[in-house]
């Protein structure tokens, strides 16, 4: 004979726990996304260009400021760093890693493709050029 309880029930409180969590983790995780780009770069517009809709986790961002200046994460870098860092990135994550270059509006193309010779010297070929597709 099978015994019946009629008075059990579920605790939910574990489960609002974790949902909590949750929410907070992907709160803070957006914020830091937001702060790790550079505000300073204004970048140019593209309005025919196309829309990213996925984004790869293994792209590098690199930000080249108006003076031709060199940052990933707000942190101004030289160009034997990011050979470093790209190396280390093609060494992780394989050639195909993308590689996204913002470029302020102003910035001269000279600075721009020092960026792009040092992609090519860490093996990476995947590289494409932040634009803005309408003004904020």
């Amino acid at each position: 004979m099978k015994k019946q309880y009629t008075d059990a029930k579920l605790d939910m409180t574990p489960m609002i726990d974790v949902v909590f969590q949750l929410i907070i983790f992907f709160v803070v995780t957006a914020a830091m996304q937001s702060k790790a780009m550079e505000s300073n770069v204004r970048m140019a517009m593209a309005p025919n260009g196309p829309v990213e809709e996925v984004k790869d986790p293994r792209t590098v961002t690199v930000d080249v400021i108006a003076d031709g200046r060199i940052q990933i994460m707000k942190t101004t870098i030289s160009e034997g760093q990011l050979l470093t860092i790209l190396n280390n990135a093609r060494k992780t994550s394989g050639q195909s890693t993308p590689v996204v270059i913002r470029g302020d509006l102003v910035t001269k193309h000279e600075a721009i493709k020092r960026v792009m010779d040092i992609c090519g010297k860490a093996g990476l070929w995947k590289i494409r050029f932040a634009a803005l597709k309408e003004k904020a």
